[in-house]
């Protein structure tokens, strides 16, 4: 009997899990380790945010999937990890061995990390991972809106913050929200003609651009790399995701960001045992053929890698940018389809 343990539920992970309510693995005992048990989706976010989306439209419901998969379910987070002994140590302080191990957190923050670089901010901002945690806590702010007007800033120029400023200027008309991008423009990392779309929608939501680093947060403002201070009364750490800390030390093969490096399998590179996603448009199907494949002793198959992907970002009021390589659209009807891809998502997986 062989042990797959599955560290976290990520979106792959939740692919997985209805996948195994359908086939079930012989001869593999299936652990799943994950603190939450309705994992929040996070192309839901910013409808929750503007007050669209109820929060159990946002969830899925791990316990049907579990029952139907025969996962045991221990509701932990990892807290080390060693690639050597084939163990993970659980914030319990117990520990599992494993014959196979699979990783997809989801995103994650390294709050300890980011306490370096921007102290205060574990006492004083509202971190938006982990998704689930966010969620409980961002019906307060809405309470402490309807007592004077705020000062928002959102810290994290990536998809995540220009989505969430332009819920929050949606959510809260009278407040006055701001988005600090960091060292780069806001959406640098998609092409021109979405950097121009994303800016027209800042402007329309009234939200004011700053590209600075946040270098620390205190109670009623920030401080930017250039000694300025930003009046705050909700900083919100919105910035790109990065490694779970417990990786560092592992064993196992890292990159430069502190991701497992892996191979066309999703495998990592130094010990074929354990499995990674290491970028979201490689997941679904092919993860888990790999998966069942390395379970089963025989080779996987490389995932033809995708050229393209088509990106959606929400930009308030029921409007959302869609891209594809160089090109792009924006309008209300994208985001009629940003929805009825998002809630497909959410009723699938919780239906297994």
């Amino acid at each position: 009997m062989k042990h797959l343990i599955m560290i976290g539920a990520g979106h792959t992970h939740l692919h997985l899990l209805a996948s195994l309510s359908a086939q079930r693995l012989a001869g593999v005992q299936i652990t799943l380790i994950a603190a939450h048990p309705y994992p929040f989706y996070s192309g839901m976010l910013p409808g929750f945010v503007t007050g669209q989306h109820p929060l159990l439209d946002c969830v899925i419901p791990l316990a049907p999937l579990l029952k139907n998969a025969a996962v045991s379910w221990l509701q932990r987070s990892a807290s080390r990890l060693n690639a050597a002994t084939r163990t993970v140590t659980l914030d319990d302080g117990s520990t599992l061995h494993y014959d196979v191990l699979s990783i997809n957190t989801g995103a994650v923050l390294d709050r300890p990390k980011i306490e370096t670089i921007m102290p205060g901010a574990r006492e004083h901002a509202l971190f938006v991972l982990p998704l689930e945690v966010f969620a409980a806590l961002w019906p307060k702010v809405g309470d402490l809106a309807l007592q004077k007007p705020l000062r928002v800033a959102l810290v994290g120029g990536g998809a995540t913050g220009f989505e969430l400023a332009c819920a929050v200027a949606q959510r809260l008309p009278d407040a006055s929200v701001t988005l600090l991008s960091g060292d780069a423009p806001v959406a640098a990392n998609y092409p021109s003609v979405v950097q121009a779309m994303v800016r027209q929608a800042l402007k329309a939501g009234r939200i004011t651009v700053i590209q600075e680093r946040c270098v620390g947060v205190a109670a009623g403002e920030l401080t930017l790399a250039s000694g300025a201070r930003l009046a705050c009364d909700v900083p919100i750490i919105a910035i790109g995701a990065q490694a779970p800390g417990w990786l560092q030390g592992c064993g196992l093969a890292l990159n430069d960001q502190g991701f497992v490096t892996v191979d066309a399998f999703q495998r990592s590179t130094s010990h074929p045992e354990v499995l990674a996603v290491d970028d979201p448009a490689r997941v679904g199907p092919p993860f888990t053929k790999n998966l069942r494949a390395v379970l089963a002793g025989v080779a996987p198959k490389a995932a033809k890698p995708q050229q393209e992907t088509l990106h959606l970002l929400s930009c308030g009021n029921q409007r959302a940018i869609a891209s594809w390589g160089s090109w792009a659209v924006q309008g209300q009807w994208v985001g009629w389809i940003k929805d009825w891809i998002d809630r497909r998502f959410v009723k699938q997986h919780s239906q297994g």
